[in-house]
């Protein structure tokens, strides 16, 4: 079924540039000289000097419906559905300890069973990652590094910050990590370079934080790498190296061409460029760039279709979210969505106008998240129960931005 995207705002510097230059949009009173991206083939990504919506609407709904503060808090549930799904994967890869790893058993299982498993866990450990399985921070960073077993590659202590900075800093050039670069964009700017990212998207996702900015090493980074370096050797070992094999197709062809992994597209690419205009920016509409979607797949995925609902107010879990559409349905109903995630992966490497340049970007604001040290928590009258609260959006603190 097609993706349904309504009309979104994001004004062209020059209409009959609109897809050879970068977009901007310039708010009132603002200088010209603030709006100077150049307009060339090196720089087309859709520029805003406006502060990302999720905010401004996070308050209006509080302030409409101060119910919805009640959403927030951790999600029991996601613990044995975790546990669950660990349980099936370590089952998969002992049944096929002995399967040839170059036959069409092998791929199908890692392919209908395997990669859908380990999107969840993906998905799981971004729950995880906002405080919403356990109460206290220290339980979620544990839980996070078991969730990551079956995926292969530690990864979660590493998602966390990277992924809280995308919440605090969304779109912002150079922190926003969920961004494509530009020589990623430049390069792979045709329908095969599309098919390319679409099929290899995981490593881009993995690869592409540590080239924009370095984390610092934390002792939970290096139980992350220790636990799963220990879980990956004793599986080898006691199981055999294709048990190991399997875990790591999965995770890749979860990230692949899957339909699950459309997700990843469909949560922030604009894919309605034409409609982009002047009038729409002079009525102050808000300029789209998170969608969401509300389809089956959310059943398998802890409701990260429910995109722009997730980032309004990341401290409501997976489990309330439809909660909160429904109780603010008149903020959501006119918001562009998708309608398939496997129509927005075969939409993106097909359709010319749509591509890796089609993010909406801003040159300042956000901050990232896991730098700040303790004691200057403390010295600021912060504890580290609240620090936690803040950063993860763990809180009713957070949900009210």
């Amino acid at each position: 079924m097609p993706s349904s995207v309504a009309t979104t705002t994001i004004a062209p510097v020059q209409a009959a540039r609109l897809h050879r230059s970068s977009v901007q949009v310039q708010p009132t009173g603002l200088k010209q000289d603030r709006v100077s991206k150049p307009e060339d083939d090196t720089d087309r990504f859709f520029w805003t000097y406006t502060e990302e919506p999720h905010r401004t609407r996070r308050q209006a709904i509080i302030k409409a419906h101060p119910e919805v503060l009640k959403l927030c808090g951790p999600e029991p549930l996601t613990i044995p559905l975790v546990l669950a799904v660990l349980a099936v994967q370590f089952a998969c890869a002992y049944l096929l300890r002995d399967t040839p790893f170059l036959s069409w058993r092998f791929f199908l299982a890692a392919y209908i069973i395997g990669a859908t498993a380990n999107q969840n866990l993906f998905l799981a450990i971004h729950e995880i990652s906002h405080n919403l399985a356990f109460k206290a921070a220290w339980a979620n960073r544990l839980f996070a590094v078991v969730a990551n077993l079956p995926i292969g590659i530690p990864y979660s202590a590493s998602f966390r910050p990277y992924h809280l900075t995308h919440h605090k800093s969304l779109g912002v050039d150079g922190l926003d990590t969920d961004l494509p670069t530009s020589l990623e964009a430049l390069f792979l700017d045709s329908i095969a370079g599309k098919a390319f990212f679409c099929t290899f998207q995981i490593l881009f996702y993995a690869l592409r934080p540590m080239m924009v900015y370095q984390l610092p090493l934390t002792k939970i980074h290096a139980f992350n790498v220790a636990a799963q370096l220990a879980f990956d050797y004793v599986l080898v070992q006691h199981i055999g190296g294709k048990a190991l094999a399997y875990l790591i197709l999965s995770s890749f062809l979860a990230g692949s061409l899957h339909p699950c992994a459309g997700h990843f597209i469909a949560e922030h690419y604009v894919f309605n460029r034409s409609a982009h205009s002047t009038a729409h920016l002079a009525a102050g509409v808000p300029v789209p760039e998170t969608f969401s979607y509300y389809g089956p797949l959310n059943l398998l995925t802890y409701n990260v279709g429910l995109h722009n609902e997730h980032h309004d107010f990341p401290a409501i879990p997976w489990s309330r979210l439809p909660a909160l559409h429904e109780i603010a349905k008149e903020f959501y109903a006119e918001l562009p969505r998708h309608e398939s995630w496997v129509y927005v992966i075969w939409q993106f490497i097909w359709d010319r106008e749509v591509g890796l340049w089609c993010r909406v970007k801003r040159a300042e604001g956000g901050r990232k998240v896991g730098f700040g040290s303790v004691g200057e928590a403390v010295k600021s009258g912060r504890t580290e129960a609240w620090r936690e609260e803040e950063l993860a959006g763990g809180g009713k603190r957070e949900a009210a931005g």
